[in-house]
């Protein structure tokens, strides 16, 4: 069904429908905005309110969190394709600055980071790529960046292909 469904809307339409109905994003109130056909740009929001709001009345740093955790990894098993195992692998957040109302990050993936992996697993080999994404408010204000390595391989059935 939902392969059907992908083929007739788009598979990033899909992806923008099921993740902003997916419980814990739709319990914290986040918001996937927008994700490029080529899963190279995506943007996501998140509001503040009584559900994601911490003891000072600022965004909860586990919902800033969460706000960004799946978006490196799903834009890499799309642009790399069924060939390569990628993983999330560590991650760190850096609070900067209070959230005091609605927050927003945008990810990119370009040719450059997708060939710099295509030639480090080439031969079998590991690679844990660094990224790292930006949570500002609506006035533009750094409120957090967080880095996130990801761990990429190639699988063993298409590395003696």
């Amino acid at each position: 069904m939902l392969d059907w469904l992908s083929k007739k809307i788009g598979k990033a339409r899909l992806m923008r429908w099921v993740m902003n109905f997916y419980p814990p994003y739709l319990g914290a109130g986040v918001r996937v905005r927008h994700i490029s056909d080529d899963f190279r740009d995506i943007q996501v929001s998140m509001g503040l309110g009584w559900y994601n709001r911490n003891y000072v009345g600022t965004q909860f740093g586990g919902a800033l969190y969460a706000m960004v955790d799946p978006f490196f990894m799903l834009m890499l098993m799309e642009n790399l394709g069924p060939r390569y195992v990628v993983w999330d692998k560590a991650a760190d957040i850096d609070f900067i600055a209070p959230g005091r109302g609605p927050v927003f990050a945008r990810f990119t993936v370009d040719d450059t980071l997708l060939d710099e992996i295509r030639r480090q697993t080439a031969s079998g080999e590991k690679y844990l790529p660094q990224l790292q994404v930006d949570i500002h408010d609506g006035a533009g204000n750094l409120i957090a960046r967080v880095g996130k390595t990801l761990y990429v391989r190639l699988k063993p059935q298409a590395r003696q292909a």
